[in-house]
């Protein structure tokens, strides 16, 4: 999938992209946005509002706190894999391999800790190991022999479900211990006490953040936000924070597997936005050719981030292995790979690449994952539940087509 006539672009989120007055105007900002396609995530959010709606009026049990528990515990395994695939569709590449690779990392920590005797935290380090070497495989293939990514994936695609299939014979199923770390991953809630604490934390330390950034954007002379503007954003996050362990307490807790997945999600996104490396990500997404003559070392970029996706795709597998106790030749298989990469686009990562957000990934999978247990309330098959599944990416791939177009339209490519 080649970018090579796309130009770079900054990461989502920031909302600055031009000099100007000393203090932003929000909606002179707005009306930009919208004359240019970019909408971020609004789109997302306002579908989820309806879906969530929708699936209320028909069955309400769908947003009680037992079902939005396990609609976070659903998500976490197929969204960290998901945190992956954006990384590498911001180069403007695509990852096919993503469910067998899951399977294998979930097949290795059975064998190791089941068969070999392995301790929970040995197994789960080198299950990650792992991840990364075939990441490196891929990357390496594709950034210095040539081969597409499509091609190589695919390959590994293939390739690692044999492996799977050989890790788990005869058997075909390999069951993991209820106790330790391993199980302890998605069977864990943090008591309603804890769970408000580590809001509250979440909570400060974005203040902070937002603080600090404006802090050093006025230092460089940068534009910066409206006092009132940073303060809704604060109050709007502690709202949301409030709310979602208000809701989690009210059934067994905030789970930890919830905690694991988004803390991914923010940990990648700081990477993404705030280091040079993570510039160096939009920039070969954006324009190969430019990010080369600008001296970004653009092999070692696409090596690293089929590396990273990997190594989170092996610890989706991980806590899949976890949620069910077991590692079996059907994980990692079956939609896993359409879902993951469906929520990311979903999300509103651009298949085009050079534009995104690992919070994309979380998005897209709150809505694919309340698609799923939707249906799953309303009794009804699978079939029903694809056919949803593909008109809600079909209606993203569209918008980000249509985002693109203005923006061409407006001059900015």
């Amino acid at each position: 999938m080649s970018t090579a006539t796309t130009s770079p672009e900054p990461p989502a989120g920031d909302g600055i992209q031009s000099p100007g007055p000393s203090r932003l105007n929000p909606l002179a900002a707005a009306r930009r946005r919208l004359r240019t396609g970019e909408l971020g995530a609004w789109p997302v959010i306002i579908g989820l509002i309806v879906i969530w709606a929708v699936f209320q009026s028909l069955n309400d049990a769908f947003l009680t706190p037992q079902n939005l528990s396990n609609l976070a515990l659903q998500i976490a395994a197929t969204g960290t894999i998901s945190v992956g695939v954006v990384l590498v569709l911001l180069l403007g590449e695509i990852d096919l391999s993503v469910g067998s690779v899951a399977g294998v990392g979930a097949a290795t920590l059975a064998v190791l800790t089941v068969r070999n005797g392995w301790g929970d935290v040995a197994a789960i380090i080198a299950v990650v190991v792992l991840g990364v070497l075939i990441g490196v495989l891929h990357g390496s293939v594709f950034a210095r022999l040539g081969v597409p990514a499509f091609v190589v994936t695919l390959a590994g695609n293939i390739g690692w479900q044999g492996l799977q299939l050989y890790l788990l014979s005869p058997e075909g199923t390999i069951n993991l211990p209820y106790t330790g770390p391993i199980g302890e991953l998605t069977h864990t809630n943090l008591s309603a006490p804890l769970g408000w604490v580590v809001g509250a934390i979440a909570v400060g330390l974005y203040a902070v953040a937002v603080l600090v950034d404006s802090q050093r954007r006025r230092a460089a002379g940068l534009p910066i936000r409206k006092p009132v503007g940073s303060l809704l954003r604060v109050a709007g996050l502690a709202v949301l924070v409030a709310a979602t362990v208000a809701v989690l307490n009210a059934w067994q807790g905030v789970p930890v597997a919830l905690l694991i997945f988004v803390g991914l999600v923010v940990l990648v996104d700081l990477m993404l936005r705030r280091t040079r490396y993570g510039r160096g990500i939009f920039a070969v997404g954006g324009n190969v050719e430019a990010a080369r003559r600008a001296g970004i070392n653009v092999s070692l970029i696409r090596i690293s981030v089929f590396a990273l996706t990997s190594a989170l795709t092996a610890f989706g597998g991980i806590l899949t292995a976890s949620r069910g106790f077991s590692a079996s030749q059907s994980t990692g298989a079956s939609d896993t790979l359409l879902i993951a990469i469906a929520a990311a686009v979903v999300g509103g990562v651009s298949l085009f690449g050079g534009r995104g957000s690992t919070y994309g990934a979380l998005l897209g999978s709150l809505v694919l994952g309340s698609i799923t247990s939707g249906m799953f309330l309303l009794q009804l098959n699978s079939a029903v539940r694809f056919m949803i599944t593909a008109a809600v990416l079909l209606a993203a791939v569209i918008l980000d087509s249509l985002s693109r177009r203005g923006r061409r339209a407006s001059g900015r490519q």
